[in-house]
């Protein structure tokens, strides 16, 4: 059996304290960076690890929804809405965005959340597209194909986030709230109740918990943070249309989920970091993109089921039975 010492726990510390500075270094890196195309990637990360984060929550309940990407929509639509046709201020216009994202996840979730496996997956796949057919043929309130352009950026009491470093500082705010909620999450009743549904969902109804009721408040709180960074996104780009939340987007956020870490807090950081500027570096090769994408995931799969995030606890245990 694998004890642990002090050397051990020194070990550990050590390790935690200089993964802590470098992710503060990388934070900070963006305010000096003198090409604005790095801060650009930067902005997306964050809203990446909250988008990311989202889904996190809903996978935490034993659930893989293929329409987180529709939320995302949702929200980014909804806010733009609510500021451009209803002179809404910006932050009313992104709570209005979670609030709706949240309650439709409730009620599409009370709906199919008692399906299990490749059915679940189907219904959510089959919502996305549905929600991306409603946006493209209601052109008096979505703009159609075309979408709509212009959105004005992201203000909160009169400060306005007209510059990539200062909407970073925004998205690093709310990306890192993000994290912080579900750190705070999982370490409550309410979080060890969401992995025990997972877990063992008869053998949780059985002590009592209700597991419909535990996932459907999860799909609501983790739709409601897509509906969110879906609200920021479109106030930072200027501009959405159907096309910008397709299935691929819905993938894209899953595969970020299961290289960082589907049990991790730290999953969607470190998933994000990674795979967000990918598409830039492949830019010319779409191709060769698609196939490290699978590979990557077939390695994480095979090697490292719980992700990159679970290399630290694989590299303590190692150390421990030595």
């Amino acid at each position: 059996m694998a004890v642990t010492t002090g050397q051990d726990r020194d070990f550990e510390l050590t390790i935690r304290r200089v993964a802590y500075l470098v992710l503060a270094a990388l934070c900070a890196a963006p305010f000096f960076a003198t090409n604005s195309f790095y801060v650009h990637l930067a902005v997306l990360i964050c809203l990446n690890v909250a988008i990311v984060g989202g889904l996190a929550l809903i996978c935490r309940t034993g659930q893989l929804p293929l329409g987180h990407g529709a939320f995302v929509g949702l929200g980014a639509y909804a806010a733009v809405i609510a500021t451009m046709r209803g002179n809404w201020p910006f932050w009313l216009g992104a709570v209005a965005a979670a609030l709706l994202a949240a309650l439709l996840a409730a009620v599409l979730g009370w709906v199919i959340l008692r399906l299990r496996g490749v059915y679940f997956v189907l219904v959510t796949f089959a919502f996305a597209e549905l929600v991306r057919l409603v946006m493209l043929d209601w052109p008096s309130l979505t703009g159609g194909a075309n979408g709509i352009a212009g959105i004005p950026p992201a203000a909160l009491f009169g400060y306005v986030f007209d510059t990539k470093v200062r909407f970073y500082a925004l998205a690093l705010v709310f990306a890192a709230a993000v994290i912080a909620f579900l750190h705070a999450f999982f370490r409550t009743p309410t979080g060890h109740a969401v992995d025990a549904v997972a877990e063992n969902p008869n053998l949780a109804e059985a002590s009592g918990l209700s597991v419909h009721r535990i996932q459907m408040m999860a799909f609501a709180i983790g739709s409601g943070i897509a509906g969110l960074s879906g609200a920021l996104l479109a106030h930072y780009v200027g501009f959405v249309s159907p096309e910008s939340f397709n299935t691929g987007l819905s993938v894209a956020v899953i595969i970020m989920l299961v290289i960082g870490g589907r049990q991790s807090v730290w999953g969607p950081l470190i998933g994000s970091l990674i795979l967000t500027p990918l598409p830039e570096l492949f830019r010319g090769a779409v191709q060769t993109q698609h196939v490290f994408y699978g590979a990557a995931l077939i390695l994480i799969l095979r090697f490292l089921p719980g992700g990159l995030a679970s290399i630290s606890a694989r590299f303590s245990r190692e150390r421990g039975s030595n």
